[in-house]
């Protein structure tokens, strides 16, 4: 497996990272023991950058990697955590929390549900917009000292902001959505990490199963599954959304792979800044998202993919419009 280096001073990472959050229930019920199974099966292929969330299961998915972590080299993971999600008991979404207080607060919960003594890569999952971000970055930066965390990221912030973050202490990689249908970043956030030497950690590659080639009107009913609620996949731009990957699909199967391969593919193709989270929580779907490594994407197959999924063709957000407004990457 490829590897490369976070930002200009982080830690060396596969090319595909593993996304762990549908494994604790974001998608609707998983399994398991195949989730654990698919942990060992992403670092015995090579995969080393594991990601999760304290908010995940409200502490689910860390105690999950902590079991599929046990009798592991701890050296062997990466382990990248996003933190300051509040819920409530019945999985509602309370707000963000990332004071200096907090952040101290929440990493010694994150380490006892680890069950490892570090964090590789710490980071608040969203802006508080009461706590500026030099005094989240900063209580951060502390525990760098005090090592319990190695690296500091951002998650799902605007160009200001890393760059009010950067001046406070290095960071490593910006987590954000990017794919196909999700190009956001490109005008302002990708430009100012660039500039910075910041890595762009990628998750929604597939945007969720829709561009993944498997997805058909009608799933995603079940109980607790994001989906439900996703402006992408309700009715009246599901069908706009699944048209254009039918359109990938006829590109996929002149190529002789599959959709979710070109996909990833044409993330993990516009950088070696850019590393693609591939939250597969079956090892049939990580076999197929390894294969993506093997797919080469001419200018040609770029422009053609271009014409079939352009810029800004998918219909409706990839959150609800209550989740952007309070998005600082949205602004």
């Amino acid at each position: 497996m490829q590897t490369y280096r976070l930002g200009k001073t982080g830690p060396d990472v596969s090319a595909i990272g593993l996304g762990c959050m549908g494994m604790s229930g974001m998608y609707g019920p998983s399994d398991r023991a195949e989730s654990i199974a698919t942990i060992h099966a992403a670092l015995d292929a090579g995969i080393n950058l594991l990601d999760t969330g304290d908010f995940y299961g409200m502490g689910h998915n860390e105690m999950l990697i902590g079991e599929a972590l046990k009798g592991r080299r701890r050296e062997d993971a990466v382990i990248s955590v996003k933190f300051g999600g509040l819920r409530d008991p019945v999985g509602g979404w309370s707000g963000i929390d990332a004071r200096p207080v907090a952040v101290k607060n929440f990493l010694s919960y994150t380490l006892q549900r680890l069950g490892i003594d570090y964090i590789d890569i710490y980071r608040p999952a969203r802006l508080d917009p009461n706590v500026p971000i030099e005094d989240t970055v900063g209580a951060i930066a502390d525990m760098v000292k005090a090592g319990y965390v190695r690296h500091v990221g951002l998650s799902e912030v605007g160009a200001d902001t890393i760059r009010r973050a950067a001046a406070v202490a290095p960071i490593v990689d910006l987590q954000i959505e990017y794919s196909l249908i999700s190009r956001g970043i490109e005008e302002k956030i990708l430009p100012t990490t660039r500039e910075l030497g910041i890595s762009i950690t990628a998750y929604g590659v597939l945007s969720r199963g829709l561009i993944s080639g498997h997805w058909q009107k009608g799933q995603g009913g079940t109980a607790g599954d994001f989906r439900a609620y996703s402006p992408r996949f309700r009715e009246g731009n599901i069908e706009q959304n699944l048209a254009l990957v039918e359109k990938l699909r006829e590109i996929a199967q002149a190529k002789s792979v599959s959709v979710a391969q070109i996909a990833i593919a044409w993330v993990a193709a516009k950088g070696k800044d850019i590393v693609p989270i591939i939250g597969a929580r079956r090892r049939d779907r990580l076999t197929e998202a390894l294969g993506s490594r093997a797919v080469d994407l001419s200018p040609e197959d770029f422009a053609v993919i271009e014409r079939a999924v352009p810029k800004d063709a998918a219909a409706g957000g990839r959150y609800p419009e209550h989740m952007l407004q309070h998005m600082d990457s949205e602004k």
